[in-house]
């Protein structure tokens, strides 16, 4: 009887301290203070704007737009890309992929200037197959390119241009099937990872607790890399094949979702706070989630810039600046929300 009572103690300890693990990994007792030295000045109504990017030199903005609380709910429509004019102060962006009948579901995105009238587009794309389809953008005109499909695929999220010819993109889970996926989420066990595509795919970093956003440094020399389970940021050097070899990682405290780089090439992040919140929120079991916005200055100096509950804006997943705006847009809400320094 001692020992039935002595295993049964030791399994309830285990429980609890699992539950306990889970509830302070992912951030579930952080509190949220609602920052105040900021003001809402503009909403641009684009649902599931979760990925935006900045050309500083050209002064537009990219916008990666998927309605997928409407998908969640039955409710599927097609997805898009805007362009938004930064100097127009109208903040109304143009859809520019109107004219593509192929079914399309952006996610992370990545521009690559070309030249002086030409960009390079890389979308992730989750229709009947994942895939990564490649535009042209001339203006604010765009034209297909190409589609990359991969058995290497297995759940792209981000991805970033290296040239013309070759990128990086992470998938999120290591797994496919929803046992497997659970324990990634909620056990934090990290086999995800990072792939290479040079005219072949090949892996270049393994093991990560939900490998997210991804970009490159501003001097082109390191990977970055977004694990929002881990709460880190990890840093790879490039090598001259195109392999990468790990560097170090930051701790940044939150779930940190997209990755931008400003002209000074510090680092912008839309970040989840709570990971459990998220979830519940995107599951549509609350209304709500914590946002927070993140800047990395000289790759090791971690800084809040921006948190809220939810009541301004729910899920935040990247954010970038402009001149004394900050754009920030989220995984769900209907619109995204620009901010500015009350005192600027």
């Amino acid at each position: 009887m001692k020992k039935f009572l002595l295993t049964l103690l030791v399994i309830l300890l285990s429980i609890m301290a699992f539950v306990l693990y889970t509830f302070v990994s992912t951030g579930y007792f952080r509190e949220i203070n609602n920052t105040e030295s900021y003001e809402v000045i503009a909403e641009i109504p684009v649902k599931g704007a979760e990925d935006l990017t900045i050309s500083y030199t050209d002064r537009f903005m990219i916008i990666s737009q998927d309605d997928r609380a409407g998908r969640r709910d039955g409710s599927p429509s097609q997805g898009g890309l805007y362009y938004l004019d930064l100097d127009s102060g109208n903040f109304q962006p143009k859809l520019i992929s109107a004219n593509y009948n192929f079914p399309f579901y952006p996610h992370g995105i990545s521009m690559l200037k070309l030249d002086s009238a030409h960009y390079q587009l890389l979308v992730v794309n989750h229709a009947k197959s994942h895939s990564i389809v490649k535009f042209e953008l001339i203006g604010d005109s765009l034209v297909y390119q190409a589609t990359y499909r991969d058995q290497s695929m297995i759940s792209p999220n981000d991805v970033v241009a290296v040239d013309e010819e070759s990128f990086y993109f992470t998938n999120d889970h290591g797994y496919t099937g929803k046992w497997g996926r659970l324990a990634e989420d909620y056990l934090g066990i990290g086999v995800s990872n990072v792939i290479y595509y040079n005219g072949k795919y090949l892996e270049v970093a393994s093991d990560i607790n939900y490998a997210n956003g991804i970009n490159i440094s501003q001097d082109k020399s390191q990977l970055l890399v977004a694990s929002p389970r881990a709460f880190q940021l990890h840093y790879y050097n490039i090598l001259k094949d195109g392999t990468l070899m790990h560097d170090r990682d930051l701790d940044v405290g939150s779930g940190i979702d997209n990755i931008e780089l400003d002209q000074n090439g510090d680092l912008w992040m839309g970040s989840h706070p709570s990971l459990l919140a998220f979830a519940a929120y995107a599951a549509g079991k609350k209304e709500m989630a914590p946002s927070e916005t993140i800047k990395v200055t000289d790759g090791n100096q971690v800084e809040s810039l921006y948190e809220n509950d939810g009541s301004v804006m729910s899920a935040s997943s990247v954010a970038a600046p402009y001149k004394n705006l900050l754009f920030v847009g989220t995984v769900m809400d209907d619109q995204l929300v620009v901010l500015k320094k009350k005192d600027e």
